[in-house]
């Protein structure tokens, strides 16, 4: 059983969570302007380990047969067999519950929300069928989750930062547009959208450097509209150089870092934004 679950939360990537939970965790912190009490912080955690499972459950399931032609997924554990369609869809509908659940025990207006956000990240895995704008819409999707945080304290949007939110839709389409490169040429002989297959991977690779560009800018802009100090903005600095540094390391012509620059980098500008936000917080007088 131990196995089977360990191959379930390898096929979705878990630890990947840390993309989107420490900017669950910055609404969070922003609208208590400080720690929250350990009950809301608690159901946060499982809303999104929920919300996030689901959604990559239901990607592997939406996209088995890809993937099993695809010769870098084919190993991966649903085409491979080492997990069924049962066994995928179980989890993907726990996960579901969970998140359900989470939201159900933060309050009523997380609640409310709940069905949209999770129809959204859902809604995702079916994009590359019709636009190259998935990207995009991955970008919203996971814009919800500092917004999610939010309201998790808050009970309410008033007040909430939506630069934040549009600071990660543009950080995420930027990253998923230079991953979504190690799969153009299959993508395209597919049938697939992305911006690398439609268009090609030097334009794939400019549009996420605009891309990042406005995602730094809008960090930059949540610091100013939540009144954060000199510990955030070192946070930006950091964020900035990591940014930079993935541009730096991959191209369209040298691809063999990328998981590098998708994985390290951007997991370490997750975690310096929500550790300088929590810093800002802490310090301010």
């Amino acid at each position: 059983m131990w196995r089977k679950i360990s191959m379930l939360l390898e096929m979705i990537k878990f630890k990947h969570t840390v993309f989107a939970m420490p900017f669950a965790l910055i609404g969070a912190f922003l609208a208590g302007r400080g720690v929250p009490g350990f009950s809301v912080f608690f159901w946060v955690v499982l809303a999104m380990v929920g919300a996030r499972t689901s959604a990559m459950g239901f990607n592997r399931i939406a996209d088995r047969r890809f993937d099993a032609a695809n010769p870098r997924t084919a190993e991966r554990a649903l085409p491979a067999g080492a997990v069924t369609l049962v066994e995928s869809w179980g989890m993907v509908l726990a996960a579901a519950g969970l998140f359900f659940f989470a939201c159900f025990m933060l309050n009523s207006m997380a609640l409310l929300i709940a069905p949209l956000a999770l129809a959204l990240i859902l809604f995702y895995s079916l994009t590359k069928r019709f636009t190259w704008l998935c990207h995009v819409v991955l970008g919203v999707a996971l814009a919800f989750s500092p917004l999610g945080g939010w309201i998790a304290v808050a009970a309410s949007l008033k007040g909430y930062p939506w630069v934040l939110s549009i600071g990660v839709l543009f950080w995420v389409a930027g990253f998923d547009c230079i991953y979504a490169c190690l799969d153009a040429d299959f993508d395209r002989e597919a049938g697939l959208y992305s911006m690398p297959a439609v268009f090609g991977r030097r334009n794939g690779f400019r549009v996420a450097v605009i891309f990042h560009a406005l995602a730094f800018l809008f960090f930059i802009l949540t610091g100013v509209q939540t009144g954060l100090n000199a510990w955030y903005y070192a946070g930006i600095g950091i964020t900035g150089a990591a940014l930079f540094y993935q541009h730096l390391i991959v191209t369209p012509k040298d691809l063999s870092r990328i998981r590098q620059s998708f994985f390290s980098m951007n997991g370490l500008i997750a975690l310096t934004l929500f550790f300088a936000t929590w810093m800002a917080l802490a310090t301010a007088l």
